[in-house]
């Protein structure tokens, strides 16, 4: 790696000048539409034969059979370290203890005398999860999926992920699955995975609801499915982080966690907001030294190209800038990192201190790393219990509840012009 990491940096800028410094890249999508939904629609018409063809042509693979069988997932877990078996262990126990915790027990309210209603938490009965593959196989993706997917008591949870070109899994997503207790698990990656679990096909079942990270191909296809056929978790783009830091922050941690982001690829999102000029020289070091240590430097290099660097007056104007831009993640590293976290408004997971890098939450700290990119944290959540789950409401009304309510009933419907809304009620005003 030759001479250092150009990155832009702003200083003091206006409010005004927030919007273009915030914005992120877009990419032409007309031909990406155009290529996804092909391939979409010969997936709904020739099911497993147009996923196979997809297999050969994008993951290199020829299969006879998409499904995973026991017995390779058995040779998985016995092929992987036990130091990773170990890993996955501990990782999945802070998870599954997070989010079995977000369990909300029913209340049952009064609204009127003889008038009751709650709410109730059912599971999505058919889930599909969408787990990358290639150069980086997220085997931690399993266990942020599927942990809450199996708490929720979703009857029927779908893997997808693509296999390499000798027709196998990557052993630690297997062994991961295993861990998290989920076995219908299929070789599909890519567009054709999507519409393999939007759809259903011979082989693979139908589902309610798609999660998962992805390439724009998959993204993409996740979007379109979910006009017609199907729920998705939420729209996304590129990872992406924000760090806020002062005087008081240290530099090698911040440009180490800049760099674990950068290196996820070269579409990467990386911010830094700073009060100290000090402290943005130091990290601007800390990266160059950094960055020639990697494997992934090139990929980390370029994401680093585009990234954003910027000084501001204080920690007040930090965390403005901050909920504009609505961060995937946010690591605070301020001396009042914990009162400014307070003020966070937009963030899909929020890091607070000098010890909170994003990868203990990349892995294994228990909260989920499926996150809303692209700005998505101003109005969709993280991964969570309730994503895995559908609200229904329920009412019991005596004839007391009628009788209190009834009139107000029928005043509203008359007075919306619906006649036969106000008759329902008035029958069981007159036979009480």
């Amino acid at each position: 790696m030759k001479g250092n990491t150009v990155m832009e940096i702003y200083k003091y800028p206006t409010h005004e000048e927030w919007a273009s410094i915030i914005s992120r890249p877009e990419t032409s999508s007309e031909n990406l539409d155009e290529s996804v939904g092909r391939i979409l629609e010969e997936v709904k018409a020739y099911g497993d034969d147009a996923v196979k063809k997809y297999e050969k042509m994008f993951d290199h693979v020829s299969l006879s059979s998409l499904r995973v069988c026991v017995d390779e997932i058995d040779e998985a877990v016995a092929q992987i370290s036990k130091e990773l078996y170990d890993a996955l262990i501990m990782a999945y126990n802070n998870i599954y203890k997070f989010h079995a915790a977000q369990h909300i027990p029913i209340r049952k309210i009064e609204t009127q005398p003889g008038i009751t209603c709650w709410q109730k938490s059912v599971p999505i009965e058919k889930v599909g999860l969408y787990v990358p593959g290639g150069t980086a196989p997220l085997f931690s993706t399993v266990l942020m999926l599927a942990t809450p997917a199996k708490i929720s008591g979703c009857s029927e949870i779908v893997l997808c992920t693509p296999p390499s070109a000798d027709g196998k899994i990557n052993p630690a997503i297997l062994a991961a699955a295993k861990i998290a207790g989920v076995n219908n698990i299929f070789k599909i990656g890519g567009v054709q995975a999507i519409g393999a679990m939007a759809y259903g096909t011979e082989s693979v079942p139908k589902v309610y609801k798609i999660f998962g990270p992805g390439n724009r191909y998959v993204m993409t296809a996740k979007q379109q499915v979910s006009l017609h056929d199907v729920a998705i978790d939420m729209p996304a783009g590129p990872s992406e982080v924000c760090i806020i830091s002062d005087d008081s922050s240290n530099p090698a941690y911040i440009a180490a966690d800049l760099l674990s982001q950068a290196e996820h690829g070269i579409d990467s999102q990386v911010m830094l907001i700073t009060t100290s000029e000090k402290t943005l020289a130091y990290v601007q070091k800390e990266i160059n030294i950094q960055l020639k240590r990697l494997p992934r430097r090139e990929i980390a290099a370029e994401s680093l190209s585009k990234s954003k660097l910027i000084v501001v007056k204080n920690t007040e104007e930090a965390i403005g800038l901050s909920n504009t831009y609505a961060p995937e993640h946010l690591i605070i590293t301020t001396s009042d990192s914990e009162a400014l976290a307070e003020k966070v408004i937009n963030a899909g997971s929020v890091f607070i201190g000098n010890y909170a890098c994003e990868s203990a939450g990349d892995y294994a700290s228990g909260t989920n790393h499926t996150l809303p990119t692209h700005g998505y944290a101003t109005a969709y959540s993280g991964v969570n219990l309730d994503s895995f789950n559908r609200k229904i409401t329920f009412q019991h009304i005596t004839a007391e509840g009628i009788r209190n309510i009834g009139r107000t009933v029928e005043i509203m419907a008359e007075n919306e012009q619906l006649y036969a809304h106000k008759n329902a009620m008035t029958l069981r005003l007159n036979g009480i």
